[in-house]
């Protein structure tokens, strides 16, 4: 049987390399995100990706775009909550508000909005259950300076998996949580040119292949019903993980 996952976030980065790992391990991908054109990029042309363009902070739309997938597949296995914005590094009172809105909009509410859709389906279909794969990060347990905005959101993440690992055991629904580090994508590009570090100095930080990420999540989404992995932190080996802070 054909498994199905959702990935927010598919346009790009660790969602397109994510979504080409699942393609090419015989999954059938929802490709969600704003541009539609960066979406049948990532599809690349394969019969089992269906791209999705939505905005994931559109509750109306992402109903409607799981909707869409499952009508053509039949049930919904997996959500890989990935959808997020970084903001460049910068202390709190420096940092616009309306930009730190837009981050919270979508790192915070989009992934609400996409784990309660995707709960309301797998709680509805039968037989009944799924998971939901959360992308927190790091930043979360050991933030750069100049990150208040998106350490919040992380924050959050980690409340909402908790929180929905306890909820979706009378449905059969796991929930599990990838905190990455230092994945090398456009957004973390940056490390490769210098980050701002606890002492004051700018440094460059190791970085990882995204392949790695994408396998970790393939490993979380494939695991029978009665195992989860809640917590995951996949990190470039040398990054200044401990320490940081």
């Amino acid at each position: 049987m054909t498994h199905t996952i959702l990935i927010t976030g598919a346009s790009g980065g660790i969602g397109r390399a994510t979504a080409h790992t699942f393609l090419d391990a015989g999954w059938r991908v929802g490709l969600l995100a704003r541009r539609e054109s960066a979406l049948h990029d990532t599809a690349h042309g394969h019969p089992a990706a269906v791209p999705l363009p939505c905005d994931v902070t559109d509750a109306d739309a992402v109903e409607a775009a799981i909707a869409q997938l499952v009508a053509g597949g039949g049930r919904l296995d997996v959500l890989f909550n990935n959808a997020g914005l970084s903001l460049p590094s910068a202390p709190l009172d420096e940092t616009a508000l309306d930009d730190i809105r837009t981050l919270l909009d979508v790192n915070i509410w989009g992934m609400v909005v996409a784990a309660r859709a995707a709960f309301a389906q797998m709680r509805r279909q039968t037989p009944q259950g799924g998971r939901s794969i959360n992308n927190g990060s790091v930043s979360a347990q050991v933030p750069l300076p100049g990150s208040a905005p998106y350490t919040l959101s992380k924050h959050a993440v980690t409340g909402l998996t908790r929180s929905l690992s306890l909820d979706g055991r009378p449905f059969g629904i796991a929930c599990g949580q990838i905190d990455i580090g230092n994945a090398l994508t456009d957004m973390a590009e940056k490390m490769t040119r210098g980050v701002p570090q606890a002492n004051g100095e700018t440094a460059v930080e190791p970085v990882m292949d995204v392949a790695h990420v994408a396998a970790s999540v393939r490993h979380m989404a494939e695991l029978p019903p009665e195992a989860n992995v809640q917590f995951m932190t996949v990190m470039a080996t040398a990054m200044p993980y401990i320490g940081r802070g």
